[in-house]
């Protein structure tokens, strides 16, 4: 049962930020994006420190302020209602035994499977794979000579958030294009596989 539940809960995280993706609702897509787009432009101009420090600074003057004027204005219409963050200081925020080790069991997967992959490409078990994965790097080091780490994160997020929508409404299109491609690097891989020795896979 406990697990029915832990898949169910997985699959409405997943679902949320599909939707939070997709633009399914314009506020709550756009609060998100324009947040993590301002954190990460000052990022770029403030150091990590200063930027953690300021936004801990807003918050705590958005959150004292309120506090203060909820005290004064319960002082003066001479009522009791208690905190005014009451709600969220009794809700639960620590994590369970189970789901820390479920999120340490999934990193522990992740990182095992890049390892074997990393080492299967790094002592050529397949020459083909080895030869794209030298081109991947050598394209990234021009990207790296383009672009900082932090642009190239802007540049994702707004990937994240923008290329779903066009390939919901282009699906049709897009999937061509890219089944071309595919097609294409195919055919290339396999005659480089059949003129190469030891290029093969072995069956």
């Amino acid at each position: 049962m406990d697990k029915g539940k832990k898949e169910c809960a997985w699959s409405s995280w997943k679902g949320q930020v599909v939707d939070l993706l997709h633009w399914r609702d314009l506020k709550q897509s756009g609060l998100v994006f324009g947040s993590v787009l301002l954190l990460l432009f000052s990022l770029t101009q403030f150091s990590v420190v200063s930027v953690i420090a300021y936004l801990a600074l807003a918050v705590l003057s958005a959150t004292i302020s309120f506090r203060i004027y909820k005290s004064v204005l319960q002082a003066v219409q001479k009522t009791d209602e208690g905190h005014p963050f009451k709600a969220y200081l009794e809700v639960e925020v620590a994590l369970s035994t189970d789901q820390i080790s479920k999120y340490v069991e999934k990193t522990q997967l992740y990182i095992n499977s890049t390892v074997k992959e990393l080492r299967r490409l790094f002592l050529v078990q397949d020459l083909v794979d080895s030869i794209k994965f030298a081109v991947l790097m050598w394209l990234l080091t021009y990207v790296g000579a383009l672009f900082n780490g932090l642009t190239l994160m802007i540049l994702a997020v707004i990937s994240m958030f923008s290329m779903p929508v066009v390939y919901e409404k282009y699906q049709t299109q897009i999937d061509q294009y890219l089944g071309l491609v595919r097609t294409q690097v195919n055919s290339i891989m396999g005659k480089i596989r059949e003129k190469v020795p030891g290029a093969k896979k072995k069956e």
